[in-house]
């Protein structure tokens, strides 16, 4: 087994199925053992052939096998190649499905496409498919994944940190629609997910700066650790290669598995994890998600420490420490004051929505989140103004 990776459990709390987050360098390793070790290696694999970028491990699985499919964004060409051509010499009838870049990947369309080409490959319950690339890409993988043959394995190879803290991890599988963000999609968590620290290596850091946002978040409604790490090197916070980047993602991921464990399907404490969400997807969806999700996130976050602060439940410090941090780190505190009724109807449909009844993640103190339900229109309002420019 892959040494040096710390293992997080998923979900066994709540009539799921446990499974494991891996977290560390160098796990390609273990993707043959969550995939299920019922595929018959060829030469190639074995030892003095031409493939020891995998190597089998963990439990021999519940059924043989014989088909994974490898969905991987344009960006991620080779990567998606390298991963098929591995898998293919472990004994697997591999193929890869190239999906557009980015929030593109997530429509109907892309979907059918992917169902097509499972359809043409004879793809059954028993095979697997393998998503690798950002939040998108894993979205998209588990929404095809939860809709073929109406639910077949899946795995996560997360190459970003918004998709290893945040997409990744928790089950929800989703696509866009021309009315709001992640508004088809269904429940459907992965085998496993394999955080590999070093795909960050290359990430471009307006990317990498971005999924900082979502852990920024985990450390306002649970882990306050993670915003002491940042604000003592923010500098370092913003590196893949800063002392504090593993403990600051596993910190992210934790969060996000006790909360998810305890309630997959968002009936309770799950929606404290759409903490500056309401708002973020109204500013994705506005521009074209031309945004990048975390920093629509940091402005969201932004408005909701407001939003606590005019309700009368977070006290001034912790509401400016929302920007103290975000700004060190380089993430927006605002956006455009002349959409706010445009926001405004973005969000009386979203998903986390009641009826006609909006509902937003407010702070009652640091690591205290709550539901505040309808709030006045004038405190939306009030607050709209502090993040507007």
């Amino acid at each position: 087994m892959t040494e040096h990776a710390t293992r997080i459990q998923v979900g066994g709390t709540a009539g799921t199925d446990p499974y494991e987050v891996l977290v560390g360098r160098q796990l390609l390793g273990e993707l043959p053992g969550l995939i299920g070790t019922g595929a018959r290696p060829s030469p190639a694999a074995t030892p003095g052939g031409g493939s020891p970028g995998l190597r089998p491990g963990g439990p021999p699985p519940r059924h043989s096998v014989q088909r994974v499919a490898v969905l991987h964004p344009e960006a991620l060409a080779a990567t998606g190649e390298a991963l098929r051509e591995d898998l293919a010499a472990q004994g697997y009838e591999a193929i890869a499905i190239q999906l557009p870049n980015a929030e593109e990947a997530k429509t109907a369309e892309v979907a059918a496409y992917c169902w097509k080409a499972l359809g043409q490959t004879g793809f059954t319950r028993t095979d697997v498919i393998v998503g690798v690339g950002g939040g998108a890409t894993t979205d998209l993988a588990g929404f095809v994944a939860a809709t073929w043959l109406r639910g077949v394995r899946w795995i996560a190879v997360p190459t970003t940190v918004l998709g290893m803290v945040d997409a990744a991890v928790g089950g929800k599988t989703g696509i866009n629609t021309a009315e709001g963000k992640n508004l088809v999609g269904a429940f459907h968590p992965p085998a496993g997910v394999l955080c590999d620290l070093a795909a960050l290596d290359s990430l471009p850091v307006h990317d990498y700066v971005s999924g900082l946002a979502e852990v920024i978040k985990a450390g306002f409604i649970a882990d306050p650790v993670i915003l002491d790490l940042i604000e003592a090197d923010p500098e370092g916070a913003k590196r893949p290669d800063g002392p504090h980047t593993a403990e600051l993602i596993e910190r992210a991921i934790r969060v996000k598995a006790e909360v998810v464990s305890a309630d997959l399907k968002e009936s309770g404490l799950r929606e404290i994890l759409n903490y500056g969400h309401t708002l973020a997807h109204a500013i994705e969806k506005n521009e074209r998600y031309n945004w990048r999700h975390g920093a629509a996130v940091s402005v969201g976050m932004v408005f909701a420490a407001e939003l606590g602060r005019i309700a009368g439940r977070l006290d001034d410090a912790t509401a400016d420490r929302h920007r103290a941090v975000l700004a060190s780190v380089g993430l927006p505190l605002s956006y455009r004051g002349d959409q706010w009724p445009k926001l405004l109807e973005t969000m009386k449909v979203d998903k986390k929505s009641r009826g006609d009844r909006l509902r937003f993640i407010v702070l009652d103190g640091l690591a205290k989140p709550v539901v505040l339900e309808s709030p006045d229109p004038a405190m939306l309002l009030a607050a709209h103004a502090e993040i507007a420019s």
